[in-house]
C-alpha cells in the first residue's frame, strides 16, 4: 500500500491560546492531581498493572487509590507514538494522524437514540423523532461515504431493534458500518467478550490478521476515566484487552465544568489532562507503543437544568486548551466541534455549530468529532442536519487554510493583472484560479428558494438513491458465516425509497 495515501484534511497554522508558560503550569498540576488525589480505581487488574510499574497504590473498599508518579507517566508518555494510521477500506480514505502535524480532519460521532425525520409539505418542514435501527445505520454511513468533507466515520445512531442484544450489538454496529462506507469506522465496545469478534470482521474486511494490523479498518473509543478522576471497572477491562491487541484507541474523558469538573478554565484543563494522562499511561504499561488517541471532550454544566452543554464559549476555551496539550506530549488529539444544543435545525443550531468549526479546528487537533448532523447536543442525529454541517465546514476549511501566497506564483499573478489592464473589459471574471489552485467561492452551497433545511432534505435524498458501496459478497458470506451474531438486516442493504 502506498504509505503517502490518506485523506487530506486541511492543514492549518495553529492558533495557541496557552503560552509555553500556561501549558507547563497545567502539565505540572495534573502531575500533582495524579499524584494527590490520586484516582480511585474500581478494576483490580489496573491496579496491580499501575502497582507493578511502580506507582502508589493504596488498597481501599470499594476500590483502591493509585497515585502515579513522574517515572511511571515519563516512561509511558516516551512509549506513545506520535504518528498513528487510521486504515480504511478505501486506501485513499486512510488517516495518518500526526501529532507534530496540523492536519485537521472532520468526523462524525455519538451513539443518538432518536433519528430526526424531515418531511416537507410544499416548503413547511414536519419533524418526527424515530428510533434507531440498523437501517438508519446503513443509511447514516451512506451518506457519510457521500459527504465530501467526511473524513471518518463514527457510528452516530444507537441499532435499537428487538432483534439487537447486547450479545449481537457490537458485532453488527460496526459490520453495518464496514458494509455501506470506504472510510475509517469507530466506535465504542459495548461487551468485552465481542472484541475478538468484532476484530475479526476488521480482519476479514482487511484482507487478514497482517493487512489488518497496517491497515486497522476500525478502531475503538473507551471513557476508561470517569470524572472526576475514577479508574471504570468494566471500561478499563475492555481498554487492556484492546490494548493487548495493539488496535488503535481513544482515552475519551468527557467531564462537565460546574459538575463533574471545574467551571474555570485552568482547573478543567488541569483536570482532564490528568485524566488523559491516566488512561495513556495504563494503554502504554499494558503495551508499550500501542496507537492511542488523547481524546479530549470537555463540556460545560447548563446551570438551569445541569444539561452537558456545547454551544458555551468556555466549550471553545476548553477544546483549544486540550489540543495544545495533546501536542506538549506528542500525542495526536481527538477534540470536539459542531453540535448544536438546539433540539431542530435552524439559526441557533447554525450558530452554535458554527462557533465551533471556526475555532476549535484552528488549534490543530488532527481528529475534530461530533461534526455531523447533531442536535439536543448529542441525543439526535439528523441527516439533513448532516448535509448542512458538511456544507458548513467546507466554508470552514476554506477559511482555515494557510494563504496560498508563495514565490512560485510571483510571475503568474504579475502576469495575469498585467493580461487584464491590456484588455477592453478590465475585469477578472475570465481569469478564475485553476481548480489546483485556490478555490472560488461561488454562492452560499444550500442556496435554495424554499430555504436550506429544504435543499438539504433534497440532497440527502439524492445520496440515498446512490448506489451503495457495499462490500463484496465473498467477504459479507464469510462475515456471516464466521462471525458469531451477524443479523441479516446487516447483510446488503438495499431499501427502495420513495
Amino acid at each position: 500500500m502506498n504509505s503517502q495515501k490518506q485523506r487530506q484534511g486541511v492543514l492549518v497554522r495553529p492558533e495557541c491560546r496557552l503560552s509555553e508558560e500556561q501549558i507547563r503550569l497545567i502539565d505540572g498540576v495534573s502531575r500533582d492531581l495524579l499524584n494527590d488525589p490520586g484516582l480511585l480505581c474500581y478494576n483490580a487488574e489496573v491496579a496491580d498493572i499501575f502497582k507493578q510499574a511502580g506507582a502508589v497504590v493504596e488498597p481501599d473498599t470499594p476500590c483502591a487509590r493509585v497515585r502515579i508518579g513522574a517515572d511511571v507517566l515519563n516512561r509511558a508518555l516516551d512509549s506513545a507514538p506520535s504518528r498513528i494510521v487510521l486504515g480504511a477500506r478505501d486506501p485513499d480514505n486512510r488517516l495518518i494522524l500526526d501529532a507534530h502535524e496540523p492536519r485537521v480532519r472532520f468526523v462524525s460521532g455519538a451513539e443518538t437514540n432518536v433519528w430526526l425525520d424531515v418531511q416537507f409539505d410544499g416548503i413547511v418542514p414536519a419533524f418526527t423523532r424515530e428510533p434507531g435501527s440498523i437501517e438508519r445505520l446503513c443509511d447514516a454511513a451512506h451518506l457519510c461515504e457521500n459527504l465530501d468533507n467526511l473524513d471518518a466515520f463514527i457510528r452516530c445512531v444507537n441499532i435499537r431493534d428487538a432483534q439487537v442484544t447486547a450479545e449481537n450489538k457490537d458485532v453488527n454496529k460496526f459490520f453495518a458500518s464496514l458494509n455501506n462506507i470506504t472510510k475509517h469506522v469507530q466506535a465504542g465496545l459495548t461487551r468485552l467478550d465481542a472484541l475478538d469478534d468484532v476484530i475479526k470482521v476488521g480482519q476479514i474486511v482487511a484482507g487478514g490478521a497482517d493487512a489488518f494490523e497496517n491497515n486497522p479498518v476500525l478502531s475503538f473509543i473507551t471513557c476508561v476515566v470517569k470524572s472526576p478522576l475514577q479508574i471504570v471497572d468494566d471500561t478499563a477491562a475492555k481498554l487492556i484487552a484492546i490494548s493487548m491487541r495493539r488496535v488503535p484507541v481513544v482515552i475519551s474523558s468527557c467531564p462537565m465544568g460546574g459538575a463533574t469538573g471545574p467551571f474555570d478554565e485552568f482547573g478543567m484543563v488541569a483536570q482532564i489532562n490528568a485524566e488523559l494522562l491516566a488512561g495513556v499511561t495504563l494503554n502504554q504499561l499494558v503495551s508499550p507503543g500501542a496507537p492511542v488517541l488523547y481524546g479530549a471532550v470537555p463540556v460545560r454544566t447548563r446551570l438551569d437544568n445541569l444539561n452537558d452543554m456545547y454551544g458555551a464559549p468556555e466549550f471553545v476555551h476548553y477544546n483549544m486548551d486540550c489540543v495544545q496539550m495533546a501536542r506538549f506530549y506528542g500525542l495526536p488529539c481527538y477534540s470536539t466541534a459542531g453540535v448544536a444544543d438546539a433540539e431542530m435545525p435552524g439559526i441557533q443550531a447554525t450558530v452554535e455549530k458554527l462557533l465551533t468549526y471556526l475555532t476549535v479546528p484552528r488549534s490543530g487537533a488532527q481528529y475534530v468529532h461530533y461534526a455531523f448532523g447533531l442536535l439536543e447536543r448529542t441525543n439526535v442525529f439528523c441527516p439533513e442536519q448532516a448535509v448542512m454541517d458538511d456544507a458548513h465546514i467546507g466554508i470552514a476549511k476554506e477559511l482555515l487554510k494557510d494563504a496560498g501566497i508563495n514565490a512560485a506564483r510571483r510571475d503568474e499573478v504579475v502576469a495575469t493583472i498585467r493580461e487584464v489592464m491590456r484588455s477592453e473589459h478590465k475585469t477578472f471574471v475570465y481569469h478564475l484560479p485553476l481548480p489546483s489552485r485556490e478555490q472560488v467561492y461561488v454562492k452560499y452551497p444550500l442556496e435554495d428558494d424554499a430555504g436550506a433545511l429544504h435543499a438539504a432534505h433534497e440532497r440527502y435524498h439524492e445520496i440515498l438513491d446512490r448506489p451503495r458501496h457495499h462490500l463484496p459478497s465473498d467477504i459479507q458470506r464469510d462475515i456471516a458465516v464466521l462471525i458469531p451474531g451477524v443479523l441479516p438486516e446487516c447483510l446488503t442493504h438495499r431499501k427502495e425509497h420513495v
